[in-house]
């Protein structure tokens, strides 16, 4: 008898008392996979990851049930800033979180690409794409960096597959460099998947533009804000304008079956996030 693939999915998990915590949080929910910030989310400085620290982590996770930690970068970095000191911070500390990610033996870090400011979109991806480079070459890192694909609110880029491909292919380091798939985001993008043709056709276009092969994770997010509105606002899962059918579309694609899938949804404690995972699991068909 064929052996059923385990299904990767999980949420953001808090690191606050030790990165061990994390795994624990996760486990105790029932998390197979599970994302964290490696630092604090709201600050540039990040203590020193002791080696105590990282094997306490490493040794932890080979004894719980999560299969994969993900991590997400700060969201102050910002590649492509008209504002030169913020930009140059902004790649010392992507530098700092690919090492932190290879001492944690963390595979993927995931990256909001940049907003423009005043500057246009085309200068912004044109920046991203030498200050990814500068990063990449500095950390020489084992982490595969991606790219998150952004709902296009306020001047942030990366809301059309065609520049996520853009910043990839024109990239020195292209096999360093992969995709994370947010459900909101590409949703208030403009993206329909609602339904069987429109989930095929966005695909379609998708591994067209980008390839399936680039895809390593996948933020499951409901939307408040309806289609097209490029309103970043996260709902829980069958909540949004969304709607649970392109979720079980998800969940039960063959094509992203061993793609870690990491909720995002609002929560207030780690019940939610239970909750949220509980009604994927009841999408899966049997």
């Amino acid at each position: 008898m064929k052996q059923k693939k385990t299904l990767l999915l999980g949420a953001h998990m808090s690191i606050s008392g030790g990165f061990e915590k994390a795994i624990q949080r996760g486990e105790s929910i029932g998390c197979t996979a599970i994302q964290i910030f490696t630092k604090s989310n709201r600050q540039w400085h990040a203590q020193k990851i002791t080696n105590e620290q990282a094997l306490l982590f490493k040794q932890t996770m080979t004894s719980s049930t999560i299969k994969i930690v993900i991590a997400h970068a700060t969201y102050l970095i910002n590649l492509g800033s008209p504002q030169k000191s913020v930009a140059e911070k902004s790649v010392l500390a992507l530098v700092q979180e690919l090492a932190r990610c290879d001492q944690l033996d963390i595979p993927y870090l995931v990256l909001h690409p940049g907003s423009h400011l005043e500057s246009g979109e085309s200068i912004c991806i044109k920046q991203i794409i030498e200050n990814i480079d500068s990063a990449l070459e500095q950390a020489q890192s084992n982490t595969m960096l991606l790219l998150e694909t952004m709902a296009g609110q306020g001047t942030s880029v990366c809301y059309r597959f065609e520049d996520i491909a853009t910043i990839i292919n024109s990239s020195k380091n292209p096999t360093k460099i992969g995709v994370c798939f947010d459900t909101c985001h590409v949703f208030a993008a403009g993206y329909d998947f609602r339904d069987p043709e429109t989930y095929k056709a966005m695909w379609l276009q998708f591994d067209a533009i980008v390839g399936y092969e680039k895809l390593k994770v996948i933020h499951l997010n409901d939307s408040k804000k309806d289609l097209g509105m490029h309103v970043d606002r996260h709902e829980n899962i069958g909540k949004g304008k969304i709607g649970l059918n392109a979720f079980r579309l998800i969940i039960n694609d063959k094509n992203l079956a061993s793609v870690p899938k990491i909720l995002e949804t609002p929560k207030t404690t780690l019940e939610d996030d239970r909750n949220n995972i509980s009604i994927i699991e009841k999408l899966v068909d049997n």
